[in-house]
């Protein structure tokens, strides 16, 4: 595969649909510091970013799960050389209808309804309405991250929406509606922001139920929709990525991404090699 960025000393950043406001919103605050960098930030999905890194279309591909054995035997393939910054945790969060009497769901409830062994709510002690699924096309990061973590096959009836502001508002407007969205889509600072949804604690198998809204769930690791955020870059571009990623990285940077629904990761202070992803 071959192709060219527009501008060599552009930063171009394509990808996840969950990552692209976060970046953003960095982006705005390393460009005031920084007012000579040219950034370019755009979404379309996790495979869409890493589709545009091998294309030499990108400089970081935003990927919201970690790259596949098949990927990555293609990065190898056609000789492009990666690395991996894991650069923050999100935590899916599962939404319902503000109205839905149901507060609480478990893993096994989970994967009976995304994989559509249930289609009632009433079944759930909830009421006689239609269970409506409201989700991302195969090529999103989360659509792949929430498959794997449930161990299903989603249901060919969900409902397929561009991006997780469009699940959210579909979801408002649905009695039945259920949906899964970046917890930075519907929380600020452990707060839901936003009306006409809910919020659900989920329960691993045998465990407490928690909500992604407490934060010592998410600090002690016990919400069980949590996962990393993964920005995947050409190696070539490396260098010129890097003082964006040292950005990221900082108290500056920390503070905004705290700020926006999503949780920091441990630094070391000094500048560290990036793993190779392939």
């Amino acid at each position: 595969m071959s192709g060219c960025k527009q501008e060599s000393s552009q930063l171009i950043i394509k990808g996840s649909d969950t990552e692209v406001n976060l970046m953003v919103l960095l982006a705005e605050t390393y460009r005031q510091q920084n007012p000579d960098i040219q950034l370019s930030i755009s979404g379309g999905g996790s495979g869409v970013g890493i589709v545009a890194l091998l294309n030499n279309r990108a400089d970081i591909a935003n990927v919201s799960r970690p790259m596949n054995p098949q990927e990555r035997a293609l990065f190898r393939r056609l000789g492009v050389a990666c690395d991996t910054f894991v650069f923050a945790k999100d935590a899916i969060t599962i939404i319902t209808h503000a109205d839905n009497p149901i507060d609480s769901l478990t893993e096994t409830q989970l994967q009976q309804i995304f994989g559509g062994q249930m289609h009632n709510w009433q079944v759930l002690n909830g009421n006689n309405l239609r269970i409506n699924i409201y989700g991302r096309p195969n090529n999103s990061g989360t659509h792949a991250w929430l498959q794997k973590k449930l161990g299903i096959i989603f249901s060919k009836h969900v409902l397929e929406m561009n991006g997780n502001a469009q699940i959210v508002q579909a979801v408002k407007l649905d009695n039945g509606g259920i949906g899964y969205v970046s917890a930075g889509y519907v929380l600020k600072g452990h707060r839901q922001t936003g009306e006409g949804f809910k919020i659900m604690r989920i329960a691993a198998t045998g465990q407490p139920a928690y909500s992604p809204l407490d934060k010592q769930a998410i600090t002690t690791q016990k919400y069980y929709l949590l996962r990393p955020l993964y920005q995947y870059i050409r190696r070539e571009s490396t260098n010129k990525a890097q003082p964006f990623i040292e950005f990221i990285k900082s108290p500056s940077g920390q503070e905004i991404l705290l700020a926006n629904g999503y949780f920091s990761l441990q630094y070391d202070s000094a500048k560290q090699q990036l793993p190779p992803c392939n």
